[in-house]
């Protein structure tokens, strides 16, 4: 059998504190292939800690352990920064929550999106010009060659996710990681964010690990779904299944997610007495 795309096992992420080290992640194991995963859970579930322990972006004062850690059967754990330096944006990409933080505010879209393949190929800057506006393109903006001269400040909280997918993509990652990607967007962006993330998945054949809170979208983008809580995985199954779940823990999340059904009643409260 071929290697995982991603490859985890037993994965443990613990930081120091006055009590001695906390575990945050707690031997957690999973893969993904060309397809969408979605890692789900309440906020300090620890999702988010997984997805930059892949990345290699935890702080120094982290301490990172696993029985395997590897990308396309390379060992994750032993990289060297310049090892790293050649994974982070040509093998594997990450899109964060909010373009805000992301984006530079001092350069404009062009530089930043072009910005990978500066450091990852020898192309002319017309040839990565040329790109730059295609993966514009393709990630749904209009006017790629006014958004590539402009600066994020003039782009709308939808658009400047748009071009953090397009500088993400533009060097044809094997793997994303999109972590909150829609969080700060309203309902109707963030289905067409979603939108766009599988169709570009599909496009590329790519593996995209989706780290979200959000039940309800994971149930309509993903391929399958690994729930955690409190540092481990609870429960993986299809997000088709999510409704239907074993685990107490996933119906209580699933029977929690906001709807017109329930707006203005009190929300179930997982273990709370009935």
């Amino acid at each position: 059998m071929s290697e995982p795309l991603l490859s985890v096992q037993d994965l443990s992420v613990s930081f120091p504190s006055e009590a001695g080290m906390v575990r945050v992640v707690d031997g957690i194991s999973f893969s993904v292939e060309r397809e969408i995963v979605a890692l789900v859970g309440e906020s300090g579930s620890g999702k988010s800690m997984t997805g930059r322990a892949i990345m290699g972006l935890l702080p120094r004062q982290a301490q990172v352990q696993a029985k395997r850690l590897s990308f396309e059967g390379r060992d994750l754990l032993t990289l060297p920064p310049s090892g790293w330096n050649k994974v982070r944006g040509n093998g594997i990409g990450l899109v964060l929550q909010d373009p805000k933080y992301s984006l530079n505010p001092a350069h404009k879209v062009g530089r930043q999106v072009e910005e990978t393949l500066l450091l990852h190929t020898r192309l002319s800057a017309a040839e990565r010009r040329e790109q730059a506006l295609d993966m514009l393109h393709k990630v749904g903006l209009p006017d790629p060659q006014r958004i590539y001269s402009s600066y994020p400040a003039a782009l709308s909280g939808g658009m400047g996710q748009r071009v953090m997918i397009a500088a993400m993509l533009i060097n044809r990652p094997r793997l994303l990681i999109a972590d909150e990607p829609t969080s700060a967007l309203d309902r109707e962006l963030q289905n067409q964010i979603l939108a766009l993330l599988r169709s570009l998945t599909e496009e590329f054949g790519m593996g995209l690990l989706l780290i979200s809170h959000d039940l309800q979208q994971v149930s309509q983008f993903a391929d399958r779904v690994m729930v955690m809580r409190g540092g481990r995985i609870e429960e993986e199954l299809a997000a088709t299944e999510l409704a239907s779940a074993e685990s107490a823990y996933t119906r209580a999340l699933w029977a929690a997610r906001p709807s017109a059904q329930t707006y203005g009643t009190r929300l179930p409260v997982y273990g709370a007495e009935r």
